[in-house]
């Protein structure tokens, strides 16, 4: 067997996310001297950063302080901020006021994957190695049982497991550190905080998922700057979620769904939701005669503070949506992901690469505080959209001084069989806009697998799939999933699952919203998934 080729370095960054790469810039500001490599499993920086985005620029101002003088190439002020309640299909009210958490005075939209793509070459201008293409495979463990470094997946390896003519080993990375930024639900990640038992002494983890697409509007229509959330129809009351358009430059406009993975019904769909939401007359009338231009889906992490793990481990830390701290009122995790890759640096340059202490330091500061005033709101939504609404208004009256923290509880066990479930009236309309269907928008998501590599989902019992989970749920993974990735087929050999792995768009849902916990999502070839362009 062959010895892999190894590179060392002080410190290896996986993930170039806002949080990853401000961490690698914050680190050569204070010791240009320190060995910094950053590795991304999309094949260009950015191409699979996926966001609303409005950010907050404080912490940006504090890394980069003269970045006005040369903005990323999408990036625009807030000019106006609109709150709706959608009542139904045809119905609508704004807000006399928006809600404080939603108040983007002073903040900026922008393209989360543009502003990606245009930190990397300052943090390489620095002496960072940036190494996009490059897909971590699994932590490297030491002889005293601390990570040591990433493992990059070996390349060429066809389905059935054989090497094809091109095969590449993949090398290992060894570092003192390992910084792990790979937002939501990253593969090495979950496995690390699994093995540590790093979640141990907090709430599970809860998430959403968010669908996104960019459109480019008929000349005039569109208002730059222009920031509007609704919450309300198409979403059932017993399912958390809400919608954003963010008015871009240049006619254009993005528009979002976000929809907690904590919902109840086996049969909901959130892409067929999304789909909806934009044939309310709100929204219809400022995408007919437009053209989509891409589209996404990502999942969103949102315990927030009191499903925060234990942030260090021998060896390792976790920064940024790899954490989870997305502040979900705000709808924001970029400041967030930014202050604590800042922060981050500075601890583990002023205690010489030693982790130890990372957990009590992220808890002390600003980043944990915001998080702490927040905490309960996105809980409250478990009871329903007006008793959440409700204590949102109290917690945010009280700036989350309530002496008590509401539990969270993991999204898959929110699920409820088939015939335990009466789903309420949808109250759907025909649909007319792009995309017609889930496999039309993952065309516009540029997904890309060489079909013949190993199927990066992974099913540990399929039998569950067709003998319970058909009877049970009906199958949901059908649903949930934006991408058609999960199919149930009939053929000459019965009823069988079908997995369509080209098709993901690596948003994890289906690790997450998985009633049996059977599902792992790992990391295909390098450079392999979604293409996103300005999302």
């Amino acid at each position: 067997m062959s010895e892999r080729e190894t590179m060392e370095y002080d410190l290896v960054v996986v993930g170039a996310g806002p949080a990853g790469l401000a961490f690698a810039i914050r680190t050569k500001q204070l010791n240009p001297d320190v060995s910094v490599c950053v590795i991304e499993k999309a094949s260009t920086i950015g191409a699979q950063i996926l966001s609303g985005a409005v950010i907050e620029p404080g912490p940006l101002d504090r890394l980069l302080p003269e970045w006005r003088k040369a903005p990323p190439p999408v990036c625009v002020p807030v000019t106006k901020d609109e709150f709706w309640f959608l009542s139904g299909p045809e119905a609508g009210t704004k807000s006399p006021v928006t809600p404080p958490q939603m108040n983007n005075h002073g903040n900026f939209i922008v393209s989360l994957g543009a502003l990606c793509a245009w930190l990397a070459p300052q943090a390489e201008a620095l002496g960072v190695d940036v190494f996009p293409g490059y897909a971590a495979a699994e932590a490297l463990i030491d002889d005293n049982g601390a990570v040591a470094g990433v493992r990059i997946g070996d390349m060429g390896i066809a389905r059935d497991g054989s090497h094809k003519p091109g095969y590449t080993e993949g090398i290992d990375i060894r570092a003192k550190v390992t910084v792990l930024s790979e937002g939501c639900r990253g593969h090495i990640s979950k496995a690390l905080v699994k093995k540590f038992d790093l979640d141990a002494n907090s709430d599970p983890q809860t998430y959403g998922i968010g669908l996104k697409e960019l459109w480019q509007l008929p000349p005039g229509r569109g208002t730059p700057g222009k920031v509007v959330h609704t919450v309300g129809w198409p979403l059932p009351s017993d399912v958390y979620g809400g919608s954003f358009l963010y008015h871009l430059d240049n006619d254009r406009v993005a528009v979002g769904f976000v929809v907690g993975l904590d919902y109840p019904d086996p049969n909901f769909s959130p892409f067929e939701a999304f789909q909806q939401f934009k044939h309310h007359p709100n929204v219809k009338g400022l995408l007919e005669g437009g053209s989509i231009v891409s589209a996404g889906s990502r999942a969103i992490i949102e315990g927030g503070y009191q499903s925060l793990p234990k942030v260090e481990m021998p060896g390792a830390i976790l920064i940024g949506d790899a954490a989870g701290l997305v502040n979900v009122p705000k709808i924001k995790g970029t400041h967030q992901a930014i202050a604590s890759g800042m922060l981050a640096a500075e601890h583990l340059m002023a205690t010489q690469f030693d982790p130890s202490g990372w957990d009590a330091k992220l808890r002390a500061s600003a980043i944990m505080s915001e998080l702490k005033k927040v905490r309960n709101i996105r809980p409250g939504f478990a009871k329903g959209l007006w008793r959440g609404l409700a204590n949102a208004a109290w917690e945010t009256l009280t700036v989350g001084r309530s002496p008590w923290t509401l539990k969270n509880h993991a999204d898959w066990s929110s699920l409820v069989k088939l015939d335990k479930y009466e789903a309420p009236k949808k109250d759907y309309v025909e649909r007319t806009l792009a995309p017609r269907d889930r496999l039309a928008s993952v065309y516009f998501a540029a997904t890309e697998h060489d079909e013949d590599q190993p199927v990066h989902l992974k099913v540990a019992d399929t039998n569950i799939c067709i003998e319970r989970c058909t009877v049970e749920y009906g199958n949901p993974c059908q649903r949930f999933c934006p991408a058609g990735v999960y199919e149930i087929v009939q053929d000459d050999a019965g009823r069988r699952l079908q997995i369509n792995s080209a098709n993901c768009v690596h948003c994890k849902t289906c690790d997450i919203k998985d009633p049996y916990q059977i599902i792992t999502w790992v990391t295909p070839e390098g450079g392999s998934g979604p293409n996103y362009q300005s999302l």
